[in-house]
């Protein structure tokens, strides 16, 4: 028994995985190539896909928003769990990243659930209280921005999910000296005090926030 989280050695990581995820070959085989790129550090963990898929399951989702794509992992995981007549809007800046997506989407069969739009999030994004999921996961330093925005798109009862809230441990840091993770401690107190949202912070992965949208 414990009154407090605990953290993962390398091994007890290792055994968390190995009783419990149930990662598709064909994700694998995307975070693995993914791993090869230069901006690997992007990629969200296995582990988080899945918790993210059980989060879409548990709320029936059926239109979803996401905010950073990368090479399309954390997309491919909520696309394969939505419904065959379900859509995911994702946002990013990359044609470069998302080449990448649309080769593992098109092989799941899923590309057809996923509406990607290659422009900033905060301009491309459409009808408010009309999505039930959104993942947040791209520039930090706009965090806050597209926090906002995401709370007129999901409705009433809708859940925004935001990553690396830890910023790795630099949240702590007395005076941190990188503008991402400035950004990310002055957005972990604003949701601490919004009362729009139903709050928590889980320590999966990097870190990620549960907004639930009262």
């Amino acid at each position: 028994m414990s009154n407090r989280s605990i953290g993962l050695s390398a091994s007890l990581h290792r055994y968390l995985l190995d009783v419990s995820l149930r990662e598709p070959s064909l994700m694998q085989r995307l975070r693995e190539e993914t791993a090869q790129h230069p901006e690997s550090d992007m990629q969200i963990a296995p582990e988080q896909g899945q918790f993210m898929q059980l989060l879409v399951r548990l709320m029936g989702a059926q239109k979803t928003l996401e905010v950073g794509t990368f090479t399309g992992y954390s997309a491919l995981a909520v696309a394969l769990t939505l419904p065959d007549d379900g859509q995911l809007v994702a946002c990013d800046v990359s044609e470069d990243y998302t080449r990448i997506a649309r080769r593992y989407w098109a092989e799941a069969g899923v590309d057809h659930k996923i509406d990607l739009r290659i422009a900033p999030a905060v301009e491309t994004l459409g009808h408010a209280g009309t999505f039930d999921f959104a993942f947040i996961d791209a520039d930090k330093t706009s965090y806050d921005a597209y926090y906002e925005r995401a709370l007129q798109l999901v409705r009433s009862g809708g859940l925004i999910v935001l990553d690396n809230m830890l910023r790795h441990g630099r949240v702590v840091d007395p005076a941190p000296d990188d503008a991402s993770t400035q950004a990310i401690v002055r957005l972990n107190d604003k949701l601490h005090d919004d009362e729009r949202i139903h709050l928590s912070l889980i320590p999966v992965a990097d870190g990620l926030s549960l907004a639930l949208k009262k």
